[in-house]
């Protein structure tokens, strides 16, 4: 999967027009969050300062190897950081990135109006 790294770039979309190389980096990092593993992974990750990776293969479901490419995955998309300590792997959300997919489908004009 060809993913860029998420970069602080884009206005939100509800206010400006996505130019098309903005359009295309902002969907290849929300198909990195489109497959339920990842932002499984994603979130456990998230909601803990840091995570080992032996610590992940069993709250997905899935195998070490699977863990560890869609962990290569979000890392690549700059959705998370890694860090090497002897044989393990540490990982842990890069601040901000999830706020510049949030902030770029928000809109602080979009209200509900109960239709």
């Amino acid at each position: 999967m060809d993913v860029k790294p998420i970069e602080v770039c884009c206005a939100p979309m509800l206010t400006t027009a996505l130019s098309e190389a903005d359009a295309e980096d902002l969907a290849a990092a929300f198909k990195v969050l489109a497959d339920p593993a990842r932002l499984r992974l994603l979130s456990l990750i998230a909601s803990q300062d840091e995570a080992c990776a032996c610590d992940l293969v069993e709250p997905i479901g899935r195998s070490q190897p699977t863990v560890s490419h869609h962990l290569a995955v979000l890392t690549d998309a700059g959705l998370l950081e890694r860090e090497k300590r002897g044989k393990w792997a540490y990982y842990r959300a890069v601040p901000g990135c999830l706020a510049v997919l949030r902030d770029v489908l928000g809109s602080p004009s979009l209200t509900t109006t109960g239709a």
